[in-house]
């Protein structure tokens, strides 16, 4: 097995259980939603989306197998962000939901990049440089933190749906203020770290806010009835 960090396992572990879920469903996870119930061969693509993160998943842990995992596994969430997602911000480019939908993917995105820039291969290196070693992560944390930022605002947009996952013994509204404040903020100050124009002195830690946001939507869960 070649396991590169805590992360690495557990984004593998999620593929997998992804997988595992489409096939005893028999439909998409919610993960690939919405595809449209007419939709060719609509059911075929259900298991076909459930056999390939469920192979990638086990593929991401064993050396022999993890380059080529990822880079499928990232080939195929980017080519479903970009068909059935992206549409929305075109269709509906000053409605905020139409990020929030596109940002629910580009999270999933983004780690299956940092993978596939971690373990390219040498032929990904050589035609695809743009997208592996470090000009590749960097990509790869800079879609994060833009997905942050949609989070964020999508939760001031939509404060009368945000508002009733809090408890209310933990003020609600106030709260989820807060959160919608500091998930945008903590998404700022990635694409800071990585792409600030006026270099501060001490620029925000990219991992540490990484680190931050995961934490707080992990906590805003728990805490959701």
């Amino acid at each position: 097995m070649r396991i590169a960090s805590v992360g690495h396992a557990v984004f593998a572990a999620t593929m997998i259980g992804l997988g595992i879920m489409g096939l005893i469903k028999g439909d998409f996870s919610a993960v690939w939603q919405p595809v449209p119930k007419g939709f060719p061969g609509r059911e075929a693509l259900a298991y076909l989306c459930a056999v390939i993160t469920l192979a990638c998943g086990f593929g991401l842990l064993w050396q022999r197998s993890v380059a080529t995992a990822a880079r499928v596994l990232f080939a195929w969430l980017l080519t479903w962000m970009l068909v059935f997602k992206a549409r929305f911000i075109i269709l509906a480019p000053l409605v905020e939901g139409s990020y929030q939908s596109c940002g629910e993917n580009a999270v999933i995105v983004a780690g299956a990049w940092i993978l596939y820039a971690w373990f390219a291969a040498d032929w990904d290196k050589q035609y695809l440089r743009f997208a592996t070693g470090d000009a590749g992560l960097r990509l790869a944390r800079v879609l994060y933190a833009l997905a942050m930022i949609a989070f964020g605002l999508s939760h001031f947009f939509y404060l009368e749906l945000t508002a009733p996952l809090v408890p209310v013994w933990i003020c609600g509204v106030p709260l989820a203020l807060v959160v919608c404040a500091e998930i945008a903020a903590e998404g700022t100050c990635c694409c800071a770290g990585f792409e600030a124009i006026a270099k501060p002195p001490s620029p925000p830690s990219p991992k540490i806010t990484a680190a931050m946001a995961s934490l707080v939507l992990r906590s805003f869960t728990a805490f959701a009835p």
